[in-house]
């Protein structure tokens, strides 16, 4: 009886180490991404880089998402998870010239970037320190960006500025969402890579930072 009490106490730490580990490994390369992500979007701002544009963006960001997850287990994979962060970086720099050319264009960013933090913080400390299980979320969180996704894109395709702000504003709570439940994935073990539930957070920091730019932008009458 004292053996398995003993193996299942054993069984218990060494979970709590794996988890601790992988809830370091995920924030220190999350923290890491974003300022990569940053350096880039700057570098891109000061050499005036366009925008892209829809395609090109998401044809980078689907093309180098499969890489890091095909290469997910090996060294690769933090190569590919910079690449992928960084890219995107690039991509924001064009966005962010365009609002910071604006008359409120710094306070818009400003907000957004505090809103951002805010809520990525207050999220990810609720789901760490609760340590409820928000698995539940999975088919509505798939559905939802799912829908949301082909939304965008009509909303681009037929230029629909009212369809583009029910986006965004769908996004924020899909980003949030996804907050949750990628940090209580990797709490009950649902995520066991640091390198996908730092993408998975990065995407959604990503995007509900954008989503909230476009949105305090077209609310303040300077989108």
């Amino acid at each position: 009886m004292e053996n398995i009490e003993a193996q299942v106490l054993g069984h218990a730490q060494s979970s709590t180490l794996a988890t601790n580990r992988l809830i370091r490994n995920t924030y220190t390369l999350l923290a890491l991404t974003l300022a990569f992500s940053a350096m880039t979007a700057g570098l891109s701002m000061a050499l005036s880089l366009p925008y892209l544009g829809p395609w090109i963006t998401l044809a980078g960001y689907f093309g180098l998402l499969f890489l890091t997850t095909k290469f997910r287990n090996s060294g690769l994979g933090i190569v590919c998870v910079f690449a992928l962060t960084g890219f995107m970086g690039a991509t924001l720099g064009p966005i962010l010239s365009f609002y910071l050319a604006t008359p409120h264009g710094s306070q818009l960013v400003m907000q957004a970037l505090g809103a951002t933090a805010f809520i990525f913080f207050a999220l990810s400390a609720y789901a760490l320190y609760s340590r409820k299980d928000f698995s539940f979320m999975a088919g509505f969180l798939f559905v939802g960006i799912l829908v949301a996704f082909f939304a965008g894109l009509a909303a681009i395709f037929f230029d629909m500025s009212t369809l583009a702000l029910a986006v965004s504003a769908a996004f924020v709570l899909l980003a949030s969402g996804l907050i949750l439940y990628e940090t209580s994935a990797i709490v009950h073990g649902g995520e066991t890579n640091y390198i996908m539930a730092t993408v998975t957070l990065y995407v959604s920091i990503y995007n509900l930072f954008t989503s909230l730019l476009h949105l305090l932008g077209a609310f303040s009458g300077d989108d």
